[in-house]
C-alpha cells in the first residue's frame, strides 16, 4: 500500500514539473523554428570557404545552434553534400545538429542543472569535431 502511494506522489509531482515547464519548452521550439525559417542552408551553404578544419568548426558551430532532429539530418546532409561541403563540414554539422542544440540551453539548464548543461553542451561541441574527423577518417576520406 505504501509502495503505491508513492509512486502516485511521484507521478504527481513530476506532471506538475513538466506542466511547469511547458511554456519555456513552447519558447524553445517557436525560436528554433524562427532561426530555421530566417537562415536558410543555402546562406550557411556560403559559410563554408573549403578548408577541411575550419569547415569541420564551423559545422559543429551551425549544428550547435541549428538544433535538430535525426530524421531530418539525412534530408539536410544530402543538400550540403550536393552544395559542395565536404563531408567533413558535413558530418560534423549533422552530430551537433543532433545532439548539441544551444536554443535549448535555457530549458535543460532549468532541469538538469546549469552545471551539467554547460559541461554536456562543450563536450558534445568538441566531440561532434572528433567524431566526424574519426569517421571521415575511418571511412578513407581523410589521409
Amino acid at each position: 500500500m505504501n509502495n503505491k502511494k508513492s509512486k502516485i506522489q511521484i507521478f504527481i509531482k513530476t506532471s506538475k514539473g513538466f506542466l511547469k515547464n511547458i511554456p519555456m519548452m513552447i519558447g524553445v521550439i517557436l525560436l528554433i523554428s524562427l532561426i530555421k525559417t530566417f537562415v536558410s542552408f543555402e546562406t550557411i551553404s556560403t559559410l563554408f570557404i573549403g578548408k577541411p578544419l575550419v569547415d569541420t568548426a564551423l559545422g559543429a558551430i551551425f549544428g550547435s545552434i541549428l538544433a535538430g532532429n535525426s530524421i531530418n539530418s539525412y534530408i539536410i546532409g544530402k543538400e550540403m553534400l550536393a552544395s559542395g561541403i565536404s563531408l567533413l563540414a558535413v558530418t560534423s554539422f549533422l552530430v551537433a545538429w543532433v545532439t548539441v542544440g544551444f536554443v535549448q540551453i535555457p530549458v535543460e539548464s532549468k532541469i538538469l542543472g546549469g552545471r551539467f548543461t554547460l559541461i554536456r553542451n562543450s563536450l558534445s561541441v568538441i566531440l561532434s569535431i572528433c567524431i566526424s574527423m574519426t569517421t571521415i577518417w575511418i571511412i578513407g576520406g581523410i589521409s
